[in-house]
């Protein structure tokens, strides 16, 4: 039975939805999004209210309704305030800098690695955090994922490219040999 999926989302002031069959576009003061849902789901906007109703008691409805509803949900959030992540660059002699509309990583390989930042994202570098935004969650969150695949952190030293908020278990070095 899905419960999120049966909470209609409440549209704030300032913001506007349009629902045309599976499409639907929120625009808000940050920017506006657009998702095709398909024929699958029944979207129906009353008023400052959205909700996505089931065609059938099937699991599969049950599924693609709180699916629905949480896309949705997070594209009216997307519009309202925006997402950000922010990851943490660790190691000696490790550097990040914006070039043009891209970003370039020193992160202990033999070259530079230049990272293309994805339309509908901004990156701003400060010291050694690096702030990926915008108003997509699915955007944000890949583009923070492959910038912190760049550099895996390592759990000897903590080198690499972190989430702030990310905890790197530590692991102990070399024991060294026992003395006879």
């Amino acid at each position: 039975m899905a419960r999120i999926g049966k909470k209609a989302i409440q549209l704030a002031s300032g913001i506007t939805a349009e629902i045309n069959g599976g499409i639907v576009k929120i625009k808000g003061p940050k920017g506006e999004l657009t998702q095709d849902f398909g024929p699958i789901p029944n979207i129906i906007l009353n008023g400052s209210e959205i909700t996505a109703e089931k065609k059938d008691n099937s699991q599969e409805q049950d599924v693609f309704q709180g699916t629905v509803r949480a896309i949705i949900a997070n594209m009216v959030e997307g519009v309202t305030n925006g997402y950000k992540k922010t990851l943490e660059l660790n190691g000696v002699g490790y550097r990040v800098a914006k070039k043009g509309n891209d970003v370039e990583f020193h992160i202990g390989f033999s070259h530079p690695v230049l990272f293309k930042v994805p339309e509908g994202v901004t990156v701003d570098i400060e010291k050694n955090l690096i702030h990926v935004s915008g108003i997509n969650k699915q955007l944000v969150g890949e583009a923070a994922a492959n910038i912190r695949k760049l550099k895996v952190p390592e759990p000897y030293k903590g080198k690499g490219i972190k989430y702030i908020d990310e905890h790197i278990r530590r692991k102990a070095g070399k024991a060294g040999k026992a003395a006879k």
